[in-house]
C-alpha cells in the first residue's frame, strides 16, 4: 500500500509540472528508443544475411584477382581468364563447378526509350551456383555461346512493361547497338551473400557474346562450389597454388565465413554508434530528470517538513522521491520502447526484411530506464531526506 501511495503521489506530482516532465522525458525516450532499435535491427540484419548465405549454401567461394600483385614479373597471363577459370575443377580436387562472370554498363533502347543497365557475361553454370529461378522462358545454355540471347532481371522486366511491352519472351532490345532476344525472365532474387547485385538490375548474356562486344572486359570474379569432404582452407590453398603455378597470379578467395565475420564487424561498429547516441541521450535525459526532481524538492520543502513532523523517517522521504524519479523514467522507457519498435518496423518494411523484436531488447530497455531513474534520482531524493524539518516548516 505504501508503494502504491507513493506511485500515485509521484504521478500527481509529475502531471502537475507537465512541461518540465516532458522535457526530461525526451532524452530518456530517444535513448531507450535507440537501444531498442539498435538491438532489434542488429539481430534482424544478421538473421537476414545468414538466411541469404543459407539460400545459396555455405560451400561457395568467390575468387578474384588481388588489387596489388607483388612478387611476380608482369605478364599477359596475369589475369583471370575464361580458360584458366574453367580449368579449376580439373586442377583443384576441392572445386566441383565454377561460374566466371564480368559486368559492363551500357545503354539499351526499347520503343525509342533509352536507359543504362548492367549486363553480366556468364556461363550456363551461373544459374545453378546462384540458385536462380525462372519466371518465364529458359536460361542460357552452353549451346547459346556467341548468340545474341539474354535473360532479364526483375527491374528490367518492370522497365520494359512500363514502356509498353506486352510479351517479353521473344522480344528484342537494343543493347550497345546489338539486338538481343529475350529468352527468359528471372524471378526476383534476394541480394546479399555471394550473389552479384546486377542479377536483378540488368541482363545476362553468354560470356562469349559480351566478350566479343566488349573486347577489353576482364573477369570480375569467379564463383566456385566446393566438393563435399573438403574444407574452405584446403580448397583456398588449392586455388591459390593453381593460379601461382600456371599464371603467376595472386588471387583472393573469399568464403561465406569470412563475409559473415566482416558483416559482424560492421554490425559491431553500427551497434557502437547507436549505443553512443543512446548513451548521450540517456545522460541528457538523466540530467533532465535530476533537475526536475531537484526543482520538485525545492517546491515541496514545506510538504517534506510536514511529513517529517508527522513521523516520516528520512528513508521514507528518500524512497518517495526515488519512486517519483523511477516512475518518470519508466514512462519515458515505455514510450521509447514503442518508438524503437516502430522505427524497427519501418526499417524492415522499406528494406524488405522479416520483422521481429528481440524480447531481450525490451527487457534491456525497461531495465535501463529504471536504472537511470535510480541513478539520477538518488541525489535529489537524498537532498530531500536531509532537509532540516524545522527549517522546512518555516519555508514559504
Amino acid at each position: 500500500m505504501i508503494i502504491r501511495s507513493n506511485i500515485i503521489e509521484a504521478v500527481n506530482s509529475l502531471t502537475g509540472a507537465k512541461q518540465r516532465s516532458i522535457l526530461a522525458l525526451i532524452g530518456i525516450i530517444v535513448g531507450i528508443g535507440s537501444v531498442i532499435a539498435m538491438v532489434s535491427v542488429g539481430s534482424i540484419v544478421q538473421k537476414e544475411a545468414l538466411q541469404k548465405f543459407l539460400e545459396m549454401g555455405t560451400d561457395i567461394v568467390m575468387i578474384s584477382k588481388k588489387s596489388t600483385d607483388t612478387g611476380y614479373r608482369k605478364s599477359k597471363n596475369q589475369e583471370i581468364t575464361l580458360e584458366n577459370a574453367l580449368n579449376l575443377p580439373a586442377q583443384c580436387p576441392g572445386v566441383r563447378i565454377v561460374a566466371p562472370f564480368f559486368s559492363k554498363y551500357e545503354t539499351f533502347k526499347f520503343n525509342g526509350k533509352k536507359s543504362t543497365i548492367p549486363a553480366l557475361g556468364i556461363t550456363s553454370s551461373f544459374q545453378s551456383i546462384n540458385k536462380l529461378t525462372l519466371k518465364q522462358g529458359r536460361f542460357l545454355h552452353s549451346l547459346d555461346e556467341n548468340m545474341l540471347y539474354c535473360v532479364i532481371g526483375e527491374k528490367v522486366e518492370k522497365k520494359l512493361l512500363s514502356l509498353g511491352a506486352t510479351k517479353l519472351v521473344g522480344s528484342r532490345i537494343l543493347f550497345k547497338d546489338k539486338y538481343f532476344t529475350i529468352i527468359g525472365i528471372l524471378q526476383r532474387v534476394s541480394l546479399g551473400g555471394m550473389r552479384p547485385f546486377e542479377i536483378n538490375e540488368g541482363i545476362m548474356a553468354p560470356f562469349s557474346t559480351l566478350k566479343r562486344i566488349f573486347p577489353d572486359a576482364k573477369i570480375k570474379q569467379v564463383m566456385a562450389r566446393l566438393n563435399s569432404g573438403f574444407g574452405i582452407l584446403e580448397v583456398k590453398e588449392q586455388i591459390q597454388s593453381y593460379y601461382k603455378r600456371h599464371n603467376r597470379l595472386a588471387v583472393t578467395v573469399r568464403s561465406p565465413e569470412a563475409l559473415i565475420g566482416q558483416m559482424k564487424k560492421q554490425m559491431r561498429l553500427f551497434t557502437l554508434l547507436l549505443g553512443t547516441i543512446g548513451s548521450i541521450s540517456l545522460i541528457v535525459g538523466g540530467i533532465g530528470v535530476m533537475n526536475v526532481m531537484l526543482v520538485s524538492v525545492t517546491e515541496r520543502t514545506r510538504e517534506i517538513g510536514i511529513r517529517r513532523a508527522l513521523g516520516a523517517r528520512k528513508g521514507d522521504i528518500q524512497f518517495q522521491f526515488l519512486v517519483e524519479s523511477i516512475v518518470l523514467c519508466f514512462i519515458g522507457g515505455i514510450i521509447g520502447i514503442g518508438i524503437g519498435v516502430g522505427a524497427t518496423y519501418i526499417i524492415c518494411y522499406y528494406a524488405h526484411w522479416q520483422f521481429f523484436i528481440e524480447y531481450a531488447s525490451v527487457a534491456i530497455g525497461v531495465g535501463v530506464a529504471i536504472s537511470v531513474g535510480i541513478f539520477f534520482g538518488f541525489y535529489p531524493a537524498r537532498q530531500a531526506a536531509r532537509l532540516n524539518p524545522i527549517m522546512a516548516l518555516r519555508s514559504d
